[in-house]
Parts: structure tokens; sequence; C-alpha cells
């Protein structure tokens, strides 16, 4: 880049000029990149754990961060014009008179787990192959520091490109599940909130005239061993479990799979929206005592007969073992 110079003239009594030093080279200004135009896969981060929104943490050391917690309705743009009318239904964005593919390239305004603002690029949309209504979306988020446009969802070898569901409400950093007006989360693929929905816990969905929104939220909890209700999960990546519950939306497995022995596997525990209501075992052949330590006001030494052969060693305190939504079995060690 070539260098200027400014060169000032000075009249005083006679003429004269001089030249100033020669200023550094201004920076050229950079054009922010467009969203939605491909991104090559990080496969140099990998789930660690199990993950309740899916995406990338905030803070690495903090599991119940979030860079992707929220996104507004209201927010949504393409190009300088606002998007009105934006609302989500069971399970997908719409506008009215608008196709879903006429949403893609909208930019809305979302916020990290510690509130801070986050834009979030709609950069695709595609029917759910179990449920046309629902549907996935490929979405970005701005990065400020790196000055590019990034997928937020945490990819693993069996989904490198993972998609996002759009789910009302938000849930807060302990794995609470909280109504807020005009406010959403993209749950991604590989976190306890998209899994459950493709389990068949769909919150807005009814079974025999039931809402299946508690049985999500139960779920969100039983997927990520979160015993406490705290947030906190006590499970690994790929850890299987059964799982079954009472209104018949899934079904005890009885039959041995390549990826699933009945006979290796034992009840575990029975859940509830805010954590298990009763359990035998700890997931991974940790001790039920070292859950109590981290949780003592929640559970006592209280043996309980659920039946079917599903037998608790501890309960939740004041809150009914026959209320339990879901339940799961877990191979031991």
């Amino acid at each position: 880049m070539k260098q200027h110079i400014l060169v000032l003239a000075c009249l005083a009594g006679g003429t004269s000029a001089y030249a100033d030093a020669p200023q550094p080279p201004k920076p050229q200004a950079r054009s922010r990149p467009q969203p939605c135009q491909g991104q090559t896969p990080d496969r140099s981060v990998w789930p660690n754990g199990t993950l309740l929104w899916g995406n990338a943490r905030k803070v690495a050391t903090d599991e119940t961060s979030t860079q992707l917690a929220s996104v507004d309705l209201a927010s949504a743009k393409l190009g300088a014009t606002t998007i009105k009318g934006l609302r989500l239904q069971d399970g997908h964005l719409e506008v009215p008179k608008r196709a879903s593919k006429e949403l893609v390239g909208a930019v809305l305004q979302g916020a990290a787990s510690d509130g801070q603002p986050v834009e979030v690029a709609l950069c695709g949309a595609e029917p759910a192959a179990q449920d046309p209504a629902m549907e996935w979306y490929r979405i970005e988020i701005w990065n400020a520091q790196a000055e590019s446009w990034a997928n937020p969802c945490l990819a693993t070898t069996e989904v490198p490109a993972p998609r996002a569901l759009a789910v009302r409400g938000v849930w807060d950093g302990k794995g609470a599940h909280l109504t807020v007006a005009d406010r959403f989360t993209f749950a991604c693929e590989n976190g306890a909130i998209a899994k459950c929905i493709t389990w068949g816990y769909k919150p807005w969905a009814k079974k025999d005239g039931r809402s299946l929104e508690e049985l999500h939220q139960a779920c969100t909890r039983m997927v990520r061993a979160d015993y406490c209700g705290d947030g906190h999960t006590h499970t690994r990546e790929n850890s299987p479990i059964d799982v079954y519950d009472g209104l018949g939306v899934l079904a005890r497995t009885t039959e041995p799979s390549k990826s699933w022995d009945p006979k290796q596997a034992s009840f575990e525990a029975a859940w509830g929206p805010e954590g298990a209501r009763c359990l035998s075992r700890a997931r991974d052949g940790q001790a039920v005592e070292m859950i109590l330590s981290q949780c003592p006001e929640r559970f006592e030494a209280v043996k309980t007969d659920l039946g079917e052969g599903d037998r608790c060693s501890v309960r939740r305190k004041g809150a009914p073992t026959e209320g339990a939504l879901l339940r799961n079995h877990s191979y031991g060690r």
C-alpha cells in the first residue's frame, strides 16, 4: 500500500512550506462477510458430556453456559426490512403469506447465556422426515472477534453438520424451562432439548389429550442425568439409555439389538420436570452417595417399588413417585 504524506503550506510574512513526517498507512476497512455462504465443520471442538442446547459453551469450563441461549421473534430482518408477524407454530417458524424458504437469509437478534447479544442468521429450512410440520434449520451466528459467521451447533462424527429446531421458551442455567414472550430457543441436533423432541416428546403436542410439555422437560433432565435438577450433568456423551413412559410415547425395549442389550441394563431412575423423582443408582457406575452429597436437601433414603421390577433406593423429598413422568434403564458398572 502506498504511503500518503500530508504537506501543509504556511504563509507567515513570507512563503514557506514544510512536510509532516510520513504517517502510518490506514488499515483498509474489511467488508463484513455475508452469512449463509457455507461453512466447513469445525472438527477441533467435540461435545464433552451431554449438552442441553447442543451448541458451544460461552465459557469452556462452565457446562451451564452457551453461546446461544435464546432468540427474539420480533427482531427478524431480511436486509434492512423488518419481517413482521414472525411466529413459532408447532415446531416451525412462519410468517403469514410467506413460504419457509422466503425466510432464508433472515437475521435475528439472540442472546448468550450471560445476556450478551448475538446475531443469528437463518441459512436453511427443511421439513423433518418424521413430521413435515416440524422444520430443521441451519443457522449461523456472528463472531465479532473472528469477523466471521459460523454454525454454533457442535458437531459429532455421526452428525458433522448439525441443524437446529425452533422451540418455544428458553432454558436457564439450571436447566429449567421458562416461558418468555416473543423468545424461543434454537435447539441444536446433538443437545438434549432436540433429542427429546426427535424421540417423540414434542412440547407443543398432546397424547391422549395430555400435553407433552412436562414430559419433554423431564426428558431433558433424564438425557443429561441431571438428578439434582440444578443443570449439572452426571453422564458421558453417547451413554446408551432406554426410555419409557406411562403415556405410551415410548415403550421399554425388550428385544436385543446392536445398540442395546436389555439383559445387561437395569433400572436407573424415574423423572419429573425438576429432575429425578427417585433413583436406584447413578449412571455409568457413579455412587448414589456422590449424587446425594451434591444436593442433600433433595433426596431421602426411602425404598420405593414402582412396579415392573423398577425399585428405587432414594426418592425426592415431597415429590410422589407415582407422579414420575419417565423412567429409564442404563448400563451399570
